[in-house]
């Protein structure tokens, strides 16, 4: 019973935590359109430097992230998950601090540059990390509901921050907010959040560790295998992928699915902005849509279906429902479609909770982080593609040079990515069991 109490207080603190923290990061959403605008291009409803310059952050962000995120990952699975998020969450602060002060050109070029440096790491860290805990403190039957929870918990945040920008009077008090619950996020984590429960995989690797230094003392020993590294390669990540055919599919739909979205999140505000010249408050109104939707979703129909229907055909109603998001965006001809087409967000979401489930289940107690952080270097790989495509489609398709009129050209693009997801989600058959740790090894060994 104490045992269980100490688990449900880590879980609550870690949701606490990625609550807190998104709260911080999400405020700014609403606001960084017209801050970009407002410091590149005065006065102006379309801005092309803006979404180029956008578009190369993400690229950068995406190639940092792709080497970063298995790094954080792995080195996650040796020196606990506490430890590792305390890195991303600091450095996330510090650009928001440069606007909290002031929003003038010199200052938003200086948030810029150290926002993409810091992305780098921080891009994906803490959602890689607290679904890492999860896998660790959650048993299999109950994963599924578990992420959906807590991506529940970053929709409550997305709501919450989203809806704080819509009634604070100005960019710079949304800045100066940010920043300050930002570095209590910090505190509060590392004041309450215990670190996570992995007396399994440390007993796993001990074993591992004992054994080679055994095998090290002995004259006669044969098997002189190294000791695991605690740094991945590029070769450990191919073997990770090549260990199940199920991964290897979820990691094909990650892809996809993250660049169909992030197609849309580079290139929605600024198609809002030039059809019908939204500003932070009717850009902070949808995303409060979107966020309750996936409130809704998350936190009540999620839990629901998972007792019924299977991880792998709640990933594929996720996907073909944020296909149809994306795709009645692009073709919006007044305001109200724009709002209706972000009420699908309501089964849209479904996705990623699903996905990473699944990515749970494929491998051991000892490889949970390098699991979840080799799927979101995935991600940041698309997100290093998506601005090669969707930038130049977005500013081309906004400017008067457009080879037809079709402004929403752009996020038609991003939902046939998503329907490229979709397509190879229907064909995801997962095993019964888990792959055990041992597997990657011997894959790793096998292509030595």
């Amino acid at each position: 019973m104490a045992e269980k109490t100490v688990l449900s207080s880590g879980l609550g603190h870690l949701f606490m935590t990625v609550f807190v923290f998104n709260f911080a990061n999400y405020m700014v959403v609403p606001a960084i359109t017209d801050v970009s605008m407002a410091a590149l291009c005065p006065g102006e409803d379309e801005c092309s430097l803006a979404i180029y310059l956008t578009g190369v952050q993400q690229a950068i962000t995406g190639m940092g992230s792709l080497v970063m995120m298995p790094l954080i990952g792995n080195l996650s699975d040796h020196y606990g998950r506490k430890v590792m998020l305390t890195l991303p969450m600091l450095l996330s602060t510090l650009p928001l601090v440069i606007l909290a002060y002031s929003r003038d050109r010199n200052f938003f070029y200086a948030y810029y540059a150290l926002k993409t440096l810091t992305s780098m790491i921080c891009e994906g860290g803490v959602l890689c990390l607290a679904n890492a805990y999860l896998a660790d403190n959650v048993p299999l039957s109950r994963r599924a509901t578990a992420f959906g929870i807590l991506s529940g918990i970053s929709s409550c945040s997305f709501v919450f921050g989203n809806l704080s920008t819509r009634f604070l009077p100005s960019a710079a008090s949304v800045f100066q907010v940010s920043a300050a619950v930002a570095m209590a996020s910090v505190v509060y984590m590392r004041i309450f959040l215990p670190e996570s429960s992995m007396e399994a995989a440390v007993i796993a690797v001990s074993l591992k560790e004992e054994t080679v230094n055994d095998c090290l003392l002995e004259k006669g020993c044969t098997n002189n295998r190294p000791p695991s590294r605690t740094t991945p390669s590029l070769h450990d990540s191919i073997a990770l992928l090549r260990s199940s055919w199920t991964f290897s599919q979820a990691a094909i739909v990650a892809f996809f699915s993250s660049l169909g979205e992030l197609g849309l999140y580079s290139a929605l505000l600024f198609y809002l902005k030039a059809e019908f010249h939204w500003d932070k408050d009717q850009f902070a109104d949808l995303l409060i849509i979107n966020g309750i939707a996936g409130i809704i979703s998350q936190m009540v129909l999620m839990p629901l279906l998972a007792r019924v229907i299977s991880e792998e055909k709640i990933l594929s109603i996720g996907l073909i429902f944020n296909c149809v998001h994306i795709f009645l965006y692009s073709v919006a001809w007044s305001s109200w479609v724009v709002y209706v087409a972000a009420m699908f967000q309501i089964l849209a979401v479904f996705a990623g909770p699903s996905l990473r489930s699944i990515v749970s289940k494929q491998v051991g107690p000892t490889e949970q982080g390098k699991a979840q952080g080799c799927i979101t270097g995935l991600c940041s790989f698309a997100s290093i593609v998506s601005p090669l495509i969707f930038s130049p489609l977005t500013a081309l398709f906004l400017s008067d040079n457009a080879p037809f009129e079709f402004p929403g050209f752009s996020l038609v693009c991003a939902s046939f990515a998503v329907m490229i997801a979709f397509i190879q989600s229907v064909m995801i058959r997962a095993p019964p069991q888990p792959v055990p740790d041992s597997k990657l090894d011997d894959s790793a060994s096998v292509e030595a």
